[in-house]
């Protein structure tokens, strides 16, 4: 990977990443993906939230295939775990991470995308999952986080067929949560960050660590966890002065868009 492959600042309290490989369409190697897994790991003290973009056309067209190599079963096994830890940490992270994409979101690059906790699309975004026709798989935990977005029988669809959606149709099905005019994800999606970034940060953190685990529970044990949750959020001392606030009328209230 070259130094600047991945670009990092800060902005305020808002950690800006960008896959910095345009010349690629900002193809994975495993060195940008280990970078990735070290930067959110070592992300400093005072970031509240983060934005993923990409640089050039495109957030990201995949695995880079120039990379790809003839591993053993073993070796290949070890690829796709070194993938999931790196992902874990946008998932599982300290902040929450809010995707800008537009153009290819494609292979990988949809593996990742799904890792964020939102993503916004510009009008030129497209998707797709061309693994079939490569003759490979998913390895970067698709197969386990995409589904929970759009449902297996799509992902089914996409792998199979080389289904490619369009931003419009991606977003209906699930595959962002805001949809903008083109060339606008990055500043939707850094106006979102700064938004979230004014959250009490105990509940952000529980936000993405505890729902995602919740909706894998029964019912019995998914009620016993936001119990567990609920009562560690509200103990926080910043959590009783925003609730104090409220009640003294000096909090902002809920309004319509």
């Amino acid at each position: 990977m070259k130094p600047d492959d991945i670009y990092f600042e800060m902005q305020g309290a808002i950690a800006v990443v960008r896959l910095n490989r345009p010349a690629k369409r900002n193809a994975l190697g495993d060195a940008m993906v280990l970078a990735l897994r070290n930067l959110f790991e070592t992300l400093p003290p005072e970031a509240k939230a983060a934005v993923l973009y990409g640089a050039g056309n495109h957030f990201c067209a995949g695995l880079d295939l120039g990379e790809l190599t003839e591993r053993d079963a073993g070796q290949g096994l070890q690829h796709s775990r070194m993938w999931h830890s790196a992902l874990d940490r946008l998932q599982f992270g300290t902040v929450p991470v809010v995707a800008a994409l537009h153009g290819a979101v494609v292979g990988g690059g949809l593996e990742l995308a799904s890792a964020c906790h939102i993503r916004v699309a510009d009008d030129t975004t497209f998707y797709a999952l061309p693994e079939g026709s490569r003759g490979i798989f998913v390895g970067g935990g698709g197969s386990v986080r995409i589904p929970k977005l759009i449902g297996v029988a799509r992902m089914t669809d996409m792998m199979l067929t080389g289904r490619v959606y369009s931003a419009v149709e991606g977003g209906r099905i699930g595959l962002a949560q805001y949809l903008v005019a083109e060339g606008a994800a990055f500043d939707k999606a850094f106006e979102l960050a700064k938004r979230i970034a004014q959250n009490a940060p105990l509940t952000n953190y529980a936000i993405m660590h505890a729902l995602p685990r919740i909706a894998e529970q029964s019912a019995d044990h998914g009620l016993f966890t936001e119990a567990l949750m609920s009562s560690i959020a509200q103990s926080a001392p910043e959590a009783k002065a925003r609730v104090k606030a409220f009640l003294a009328g000096k909090a902002a209230k809920v309004k319509k868009n």
